[in-house]
């Protein structure tokens, strides 16, 4: 989502316990548009149960269709698509002032669904990023600036600058234009954003440039 260009705020990135409220008032302190929360599902026996399931508070808004466009991404990966379900006694749907979903990612007592949790995690975590992405505008709509670190002639520089940023922790894309390689750090919506990630690359030793969309 970051890479992007969307401002993603989490509610904890280190193994630290907060109670569902406390969830509900980071996110709506931060004015957040979206609430995600992460799950895995269990059932009484094992292997009982598989597939995907996303909660909402009430089946209206803007919600119920991101929910049902998780699930169908998440189901083009294998998994079974179980549906939406409105839950309203859940604290992070209750509470939180913005459309809130609740994700259960498989059953974490199911073979079959570990299996796919396990083998394709990156590309779970891409399904539902590009379910709030289209629902924020769609894909035509996020390359709207580029930070661009380099233009070469010759391919292989090209690819050098892009290993470097990979290895210091940045987006790398390599884009051909009028003959040139341009390395690309980042695709952004938003100017602001774009500004904050070209910071950021000076700060580290990289020459930066801003591109509209090419």
């Amino acid at each position: 989502m970051q890479e992007a260009g969307e401002d993603v705020v989490y509610t904890r990135v280190e193994d630290v316990y907060d109670s569902p409220l406390q969830k509900a008032q980071m996110a709506n302190e931060a004015d957040a548009d979206w609430f995600l929360s992460f799950h895995r599902n269990a059932g009484d026996e094992p292997n009982q149960y598989e597939g995907v399931q996303t909660l909402v508070f009430d089946m209206s808004g803007d919600k119920v269709a991101l929910a049902k466009k998780i699930n169908e991404n998440l189901a083009e990966l294998g998994f079974r698509n179980i549906g939406v379900e409105e839950r309203p006694n859940l604290t992070v749907l209750r509470r939180t002032k913005m459309p809130a979903v609740l994700i259960e990612t498989g059953f974490i007592d199911s073979d079959r669904d570990n299996e796919l949790f396990d083998t394709q995690f990156e590309a779970i975590a891409k399904a539902i990023a590009e379910a709030v992405l289209e629902m924020t505008g769609g894909e035509e709509n996020l390359q709207t600036y580029h930070v661009q670190v380099g233009a070469y002639r010759n391919r292989q520089n090209a690819d050098a600058m892009a290993q470097r940023l990979a290895e210091d922790g940045f987006p790398a894309e390599i884009i051909s234009d009028q003959g040139y390689n341009k390395v690309i750090s980042g695709s952004f919506r938003s100017l602001d954003n774009a500004i904050r990630m070209e910071r950021r690359l000076r700060r580290a030793g990289y020459p930066t440039y801003i591109i509209k969309k090419l």
